[in-house]
């Protein structure tokens, strides 16, 4: 998904979620078992670390997500692609100049390959010893943090066959299958993964507004609607809950406009500024 505020940018948006009715505090915070109740935490809304902490760290690295955790996620976002060899990677981009010391395809090289890469140095030279994880390697911290992990699977502009496959096994050797949440703007991938496990949460990401967002989850057989915030608003988020529905927008760390979709409803928030968000859930219970 792509960023909306960059470092330390949480000034007012024009644009706000719209409101239709009375405030959040009649909503329920989601029975355990549930899609909001596995999505939230201690009955309210989450907040998600998007790349980890990227507004103050290099994305995507176990530096970032250790920072992300420090600042009060609950969850971490990260993006899988799959390497030459078949292992799920996490980095953002399908190509490696932009956050790497590589050149390149990230498909064009192997696991083994990608890891010898310096993924800090372009964020901060403090920042050197940063690496490109496997996915394994972000479960396996995120298992040890206690944190959850939304995945968010990068099959474009190239296809990557067997991706989900591939991601549902490393769910199961770290045992995360029931800590994890699978997501995509490819929701016949999304569909897929459902398929291979029923225990895995699942979402779709969207930039838009559908005519029908219930019936699109209930088509791609997911747990949980991942709107941009632009398109959330209070009958909508109530419409999800009515069907069993989580909704958990990106991505913003705009005050006004994470405020607008606490008084939403809304059961997640992904951030670049994970202290932010974790501060105005805080003051909004």
């Amino acid at each position: 998904m792509e960023t909306q505020a960059r470092r330390g940018a949480t000034s007012s948006s024009k644009r706000q979620p719209k409101r239709a009715g009375q405030g959040a505090a009649e909503r329920p915070g989601g029975e355990p078992g549930t899609a909001v109740g596995r999505v939230r935490r201690a009955g309210r809304p989450a907040v998600v670390g998007h790349r980890g902490a990227m507004g103050s760290s290099p994305e995507n690295t176990l530096g970032s997500f250790a920072r992300a955790a420090k600042l009060g996620a609950d969850w971490i976002e990260l993006d899988v692609h799959l390497s030459r060899d078949g292992v799920p990677v996490v980095i953002h981009d399908d190509t490696l100049a932009r956050t790497t010391s590589g050149r390149g395809a990230v498909r064009a090289r192997t696991a083994a390959q990608l890891a010898r890469l310096d993924a800090g140095s372009w964020f901060d030279d403090a920042w050197a010893s940063e690496r490109v994880p496997t996915l394994e390697q972000a479960l396996a911290w995120a298992e040890g943090a206690g944190v959850g992990v939304e995945i968010e699977l990068k099959n474009c502009p190239v296809d990557a066959p067997g991706m989900e496959v591939a991601v549902v096994e490393a769910l199961t050797r770290t045992g995360m299958l029931d800590r994890a949440m699978v997501i995509g703007f490819d929701h016949a991938l999304v569909k897929r993964t459902k398929l291979l496990s029923k225990r895995i949460l699942t979402g779709i990401l969207y930039a838009c507004r559908p005519v029908d967002e219930l019936e699109m989850a209930r088509r791609a057989k997911a747990d949980v609607l991942l709107p941009h915030w632009s398109f959330v608003t209070e009958a909508g988020v109530a419409a999800a809950h009515g069907a069993g529905l989580a909704v958990a927008p990106w991505t913003t760390s705009d005050r006004a406009v994470v405020r607008a979709l606490l008084e939403a409803g809304v059961d997640a928030i992904t951030t670049d500024h994970p202290d932010v968000v974790r501060r105005l859930v805080r003051s909004a219970r």
